[in-house]
């Protein structure tokens, strides 16, 4: 059902109805209308992306713009307005992008993330001790899921762990869509408040210790150093850095746990892990909607023309459900092997840190399972509390016990 200009009446993005499925709308936009107009909030529309094929497309090609200060640029929050002049890596075209990305590129390539392995396992058994030793049930959310993302990224940093719960708050804050423009942007404030002391304070005397004080002494030396650009760099890392891990390892855990067959495939072989790790980001897809572009010029894609100004919305699950990419899509299977999923992105704006999440959620997966053999969900999956509302899809707790 569509009204007379052709938009969707439903408004996007739409919530996901159940834990392991994507929203119904997609499937069906998908069969009848690959590429549809769909409402967005405040009077807004912009076309909804659905086949795998399609948005990879679009995350390759030029003329789609991640421009946020482009006031057609899509909305999916109400009250979210741009941010002059505080761009980061994901809101920045090309050539500006590939500059700030290649500056900071080398500190997460496979090489950089291995040798962060012995650490990540150290954390990941710190946590799993504290847990064993404590009451039942524990929250593999509190106790796991977020502590191990949020100590790596803090060290990788260079930011206190002492601050995760500050940090930690405000981000959960700005990414829950329920959350009012106003707390938004407070959240936002003060976290950059946070990160603009820290920089300073990192600037007075920079060392190569940490990734902060690595990039203020080589932007110094080829005279690239931007105090405000190092700000909105920290703040992106910090953000995404823990937020999307997080939720992934306390998903992942449901759904082995829901799938007993194909968690007892990695139990078996060791070597199942990695390829389990792309199925589940395959499967979840924990960023979806909230890839947007705006054309800057007139785009045919898939049969349809997109005209200069007109917003595109990358449905990145419903191109990870797509069956011309996925046999049986709605499976979870973790010897697919996969690695052609958008659950990173793709292309220039692909995920920084693709590397250090997929060793982490690696790490946490191997660990978890071999030490806590006896785990189990404290609450049967319905009475779980998803977050329905939040821009990164994930659990607020999981009570588990063993």
């Amino acid at each position: 059902m569509v009204s007379a200009s052709g938009v969707r009446p439903e408004q996007f993005p739409v919530t996901r109805k159940c834990p392991f499925l994507p929203p119904a709308e997609y499937g069906e936009i998908r069969e009848r209308e690959p590429i549809a107009k769909v409402s967005l909030v405040e009077g807004q529309w912009a076309w909804a992306i659905t086949r795998h094929e399609d948005v990879r497309a679009v995350l390759v090609d030029p003329r789609f713009s991640s421009d946020r200060d482009d006031p057609n640029y899509p909305r999916l929050v109400p009250g979210s307005r741009p941010r002059a002049g505080q761009k980061t890596l994901t809101t920045m075209d090309a050539p500006e992008h590939g500059v700030a990305r290649r500056a900071v590129l080398g500190e997460f390539t496979v090489r950089r993330t291995e040798a962060l392995r012995p650490r990540v396992q150290a954390i990941v058994d710190e946590r799993i001790d504290a847990i064993v030793a404590g009451p039942q049930p524990a929250d593999l959310v509190r106790d796991l899921a977020l502590p191990v993302p949020s100590l790596v990224i803090c060290e990788l940093l260079g930011v206190p762990y002492d601050d995760h719960e500050f940090f930690q708050g405000h981000t959960s804050t700005m990414v829950d869509m329920m959350s009012s423009a106003e707390q938004r942007q407070g959240a936002f404030a003060a976290i950059t408040g946070y990160l603009d002391e820290l920089v300073t304070l990192k600037e007075k005397a920079p060392d190569h210790e940490d990734l902060l004080g690595r990039q203020i002494i080589g932007g110094r030396a080829d005279g690239t150093h931007r105090h405000e650009a190092l700000v909105a760099m920290a703040f992106l890392l910090l953000a995404a850095g823990h937020e999307t891990t997080a939720n992934m390892i306390s998903l992942s855990a449901v759904a082995l746990l829901e799938n007993p067959d194909q968690l007892a495939a990695i139990r078996a072989d060791q070597a199942k892990t990695l390829p389990a790790v792309e199925e589940l980001l395959r499967y979840f897809t924990v960023v979806d909607s909230h890839i947007a572009r705006v054309a800057v010029e007139d785009v045919e894609l898939g049969g349809v023309t997109i005209r200069a100004g007109e917003g595109v919305l990358g449905l990145l699950l419903a191109a990870n459900r797509d069956p011309e990419a996925f046999d049986d899509p709605d499976v979870l299977d973790v010897g697919r092997g996969a690695r052609h999923h958008v659950a990173f992105g793709f292309g220039p704006h692909q995920c920084l840190g693709q590397n250090l999440a997929r060793m982490e959620l690696q790490v946490v997966i191997d660990t978890l399972f071999r030490r806590i053999p006896g785990i189990a969900l404290a609450k049967p999956v319905e009475e779980l509390d998803f977050k329905d509302t939040a821009v990164i899809y994930g659990l607020h707790s999981l009570p588990i016990t063993w």
